[in-house]
């Protein structure tokens, strides 16, 4: 979490109902975000919630290092992976090229949208070159606080990919219908990016050329990006 304490709370207050009641298979996405890892990568989790998405990726023959903002979900993944389970808040995140990949699976969308952009500079600094990063967030509608009290940040795709700044490379960006907690419809915008290995100096933003390198094309890349039904999401 980064500065919405409301949204703490909750998931201090709720984690064995949130852990219970969430799905207990790997997010969809997760196989073929796997499968552009060299095997035995380093993977930092943030938001690892319940340890899913953590147990998968370990018996898949990962290094993963699980994290969670709330100290109640992180025990709850500890009990669950048989191995500590950090207790991180994204903002004191201070890795630097650490990691070869960053899976963070419904935990940014709580993140307030004027500390975004910082939020995901400090996952560039924690990626090594060429390394990978998924993110999910719920979409639509103005940003703000559910009927639980947890703060979403809700970005439309043009205005997340300003908010990553440059330094990456787009590999997919689409949207999906899926649920949350208790059963609430949601649709959801998946991001996947590659931390550039020689980045730029100026601050365009991620769907625009480089200085350097001419950013790539992605068929996933619309502000108006086609609905995909059935994501399984927590």
């Amino acid at each position: 979490m980064a500065g919405d304490p409301g949204t703490l709370l909750f998931y201090e207050a709720q984690a064995s109902r949130y852990a219970a009641e969430g799905s207990q298979r790997p997010h969809p996405a997760l196989a073929g975000f796997l499968a552009r890892l060299a095997p035995g990568a380093r993977i930092l989790e943030l938001g690892c919630g319940a340890g899913n998405d953590a147990a998968a990726m370990l018996a898949a023959g990962f290094e993963v290092d699980p994290t969670d903002g709330s100290a109640a979900l992180a025990q709850i993944a500890t009990e669950r992976l048989g191995r500590p389970v950090r207790v991180l808040r994204f903002e004191a995140l201070e890795a630097r090229a650490e990691y070869d990949a960053v899976w963070a699976n419904a935990s940014l969308l709580h993140v307030p949208r004027r500390a975004l952009s910082g939020i995901l500079a400090l996952i560039h600094t924690a990626l090594r070159p060429n390394g990978l990063f998924f993110a999910s967030f719920k979409t639509g509608g103005p940003e703000g606080p559910d009927t639980h009290g947890r703060y979403f940040n809700r970005p439309d795709p043009a205005w997340l990919l300003q908010a990553c700044g440059s330094g990456w490379e787009l590999l997919g960006l689409r949207l999906r219908e899926g649920g949350g907690f208790g059963g609430e419809p949601a649709i959801w915008l998946h991001l996947i990016l590659r931390r550039r290995a020689y980045c730029a100096s100026d601050r365009t933003a991620v769907s625009g050329a480089s200085a350097t390198e001419p950013a790539r094309p992605s068929t996933d890349h619309s502000s108006s990006a086609a609905i995909v039904s059935g994501a399984t999401v927590p």
